[in-house]
């Protein structure tokens, strides 16, 4: 359990008490972007409203929900939403900032984009027998289920963007570009994109040209019959580089799209005199066509779809191609092909995002699953602020972050951001960057200024830490006695605390248990839910991982971590299962032999038991691998297991009895977990 020591200027705080068993009250404050409390703000929640007061306080009793969705409207102010769980509101420590609104100005402009988006493969064919998200007889109306829970956030800009990662036809095109991996989605999904509030899609990515100019033009036959602009390919150079134009609260906005490299394959998947295809971002291009939307004082947004999948950082080329697009005069800059979220960057007071990660997409290892909407307001072309609305990409559909997924997010973009002299800041449940706000040294150490005790169970030496403020980086860790060490790690797990396992109408897909045999309780050992396996006494039951974790670290400490309830004694075997480099996935699957981590005895009991288990990751050979628990009955007939916090922890440094920690890794920074080396009996400081 967390329990806070002391907090230094924190302003009144969103808070909820409960009214009943059936009710509850929501309290919060409503600010302006200088702090001053906003009074006559409209916030509504389900059917109920109330208006701020004076002071910018505002009181709201509803019915107990799993999720909660605040709308704040003011005249003369931008509407915003911001989404909370149960769970979370009523965490001791989950404190939740005040919520700013921006006022409008003259040419404001409020933009919204997010990353890569696809709706063909595994939405229609899904894996592991999961729920078919896409069928054939309701593609509409299904497509726009994928949507339903970011259109009101899509819909609250006055022009929304994001990068289009897939040909558009309405069956395979025949000619496919020799290459491993090919796109293709079904009309449907441009509709499904203007329902959901998206204006403009970038086609400058390595996927636009997958099935080549058959392919190509198709897509373009189809954009154009839709509402939705774009730009980032076309049948030429020429077109491929050509701007789309707009004009947004009277102000000209030009929109380029690049893809960052050529390709090996022949034909190229950019665009030359002698076929169609994605608009190269080589530094001349940008340079030129840049310099000819700033030279027709247009307000010029880049998106540049370059550097390596799955990384932290973007390469040299990337940032360097970025911030030499601003200095030749582009407003903002947002890039995107990581499938994971990278910094963001006030460059000479404009603002670059390396990577806004997945937004509709199907990959089904949960590194790729967390990513964000990013609001930019812009005074006529000049930067004025930022807001990161955190996204948990749940069963390949946008959804909401909410809990160890908000933190998940934010703690990411927070550390690596600040990396970069960038600092973000609070506004509810979301994020903030103002315009010349690069980080102070006061800001860089800010050593005191809040602290937080972690209790840790006597039978237990790891322990969550989702319940620390994301905004805040760690500045001393000290320990009850001089003789004990600790660690910080990460969750290689989505969704551990099953919190948000029934939330938002999307099935998790990363869990592997049998879905006929499995429940979700109304109980937990952390919180309000856990899952109910049925185990048969007659063949082991096996549940851990679906997917093999893409992205990890060789030979790195590991440490399973997992809380059971069983009600007769039963045996726990725990494994880890890996896939080779260059074997292919379902081979991995079915032929890779599960390699004996531990095994573990519990006997039947009412009371939760903590299990934990280290090993090591695989070191060479391996491009990914899972966990497994094998859960067998050491007697009587079916029974039900109940697990929770089931956890795969990464250490990102090494034991250390030092108070201040040695941050040698950006992954140390988001720490997500801390470790001790033996059992403590008084609460463990942390202090920010």
């Amino acid at each position: 359990m967390l329990r806070i020591l002391s907090i230094l200027s924190i302003t009144l705080l969103m808070s909820f008490t409960t009214v009943s068993a059936e009710l509850i009250t929501l309290t919060g404050k409503i600010i302006s972007e200088d702090g001053k409390a906003v009074s006559g703000v409209k916030v509504k929640l389900s059917e109920k409203n109330v208006l701020t007061d004076k002071q910018g306080i505002y009181r709201l009793s509803t019915a107990v929900e799993d999720t909660y969705q605040l709308s704040l409207d003011k005249p003369d102010y931008f509407s915003a939403i911001q989404t909370f769980s149960h769970y979370e509101l009523k965490q001791n420590s989950s404190t939740i900032a005040d919520i700013t609104l921006v006022k409008k100005a003259k040419q404001r402009v409020m933009l919204a984009f997010a990353g890569d988006v696809m709706m063909g493969r595994r939405f229609y064919k899904p894996y592991f027998g999961d729920e078919v998200l896409i069928h054939r007889d309701n593609k509409l109306s299904d497509s726009k289920a994928i949507v339903q829970h970011i259109k009101p956030y899509m819909s609250l800009a006055d022009y929304a963007a994001v990068n289009l990662e897939t040909q558009i036809a309405d069956k395979k095109p025949a000619e496919r570009a020799p290459k491993s991996v090919t796109f293709y989605s079904e009309p449907e999904i441009l509709d499904a994109l203007t329902w959901a509030g998206v204006d403009y899609v970038s086609l400058g990515n390595n996927h636009t040209y997958d099935y080549m100019d058959s392919g190509l033009h198709s897509t373009l036959a189809f954009l154009n019959k839709s509402e939705l602009g774009y730009s980032g390919a076309g049948v030429d150079e020429k077109s491929a580089l050509k701007a789309h134009t707009a004009t947004i609260n009277n102000t000209e906005f030009s929109m380029l799209g690049y893809v960052g490299w050529e390709g090996s394959a022949n034909p190229t998947q950019t665009a030359n005199h002698q076929h169609g295809g994605a608009a190269y971002g080589s530094m001349e291009n940008i340079l030129q066509s840049v310099s000819k939307q700033v030279a027709d004082d247009k307000v010029t947004i880049v998106q540049y779809h370059g550097s390596q999948e799955y990384a932290n950082n973007p390469t040299g080329v990337t940032e360097q191609r970025l911030k030499s697009s601003l200095d030749a005069g582009a407003a903002l800059a947002i890039a995107h092909h990581p499938h994971v979220t990278q910094g963001l960057e006030l460059y000479n007071n404009k603002l670059i995002a390396y990577s806004m990660g997945n937004f509709i997409f199907d990959q089904n290892f949960s590194a790729t699953q967390h990513s964000f909407i990013l609001y930019v307001w812009l005074d006529e072309g000049k930067f004025h602020r930022a807001e990161i609305v955190p996204l948990y990409v749940k069963g390949y559909k946008p959804t909401p972050a909410t809990g160890m997924h908000r933190y998940t997010v934010m703690k990411r973009l927070t550390e690596l951001s600040k990396q970069r002299n960038t600092t973000i800041s609070m506004s509810g449940g979301h994020g903030v960057i103002q315009s010349n706000n690069q980080q102070s040294e006061e800001q860089e150490q800010p050593t005191n200024k809040m602290q937080i005790a972690i209790d840790i169970a006597s039978n237990e030496k790891t322990t969550p830490l989702y319940q620390l403020p994301w905004n805040h980086s760690i500045t001393q860790v000290q320990m009850p006695n001089s003789n004990t060490a600790y660690r910080l790690g990460t969750n290689l797990i989505n969704g551990s605390d099953f919190e948000s396992f029934a939330l938002f109408d999307s099935p998790e897909r990363g869990w592997l248990f049998d879905r006929s045999a499995t429940t979700l309780n109304n109980f937990g050992a952390s919180g309000s839910h856990s899952l109910a396996i049925a185990v048969d006494a007659k063949s082991p039951t096996t549940f851990g991982m679906q997917s093999f974790r893409r992205v990890y670290k060789a030979s790195s400490a590991m440490t399973i971590k997992a809380k059971f309830k069983v009600q007769v004694s039963v045996k726990i075997n725990f494994y880890w299962q890996g896939r080779k480099k260059r074997q292919k996935l379902f081979d991995a699957f079915k032929n890779s032999s599960k390699q004996l981590i531990d095994t573990v005895e519990l006997s039947a009991s009412n009371a939760w038991q903590n299990v934990e288990v280290d090993f090591n990751s695989p070191r060479i050979g391996y491009k990914s691998y899972r966990v497994l628990a094998e859960i067998e009955l050491q007697n009587g007939a079916t029974s039900q297991v109940n697990i929770d916090d089931f956890a795969l922890i990464e250490w990102q440094s090494a034991f250390s009895k030092n108070s201040k920690p040695n941050f040698y890794n950006t992954l140390s920074y988001q720490a997500a977990y801390l470790g001790v080396d033996k059992a403590v009996s008084s609460p463990v400081v942390v202090k920010f």
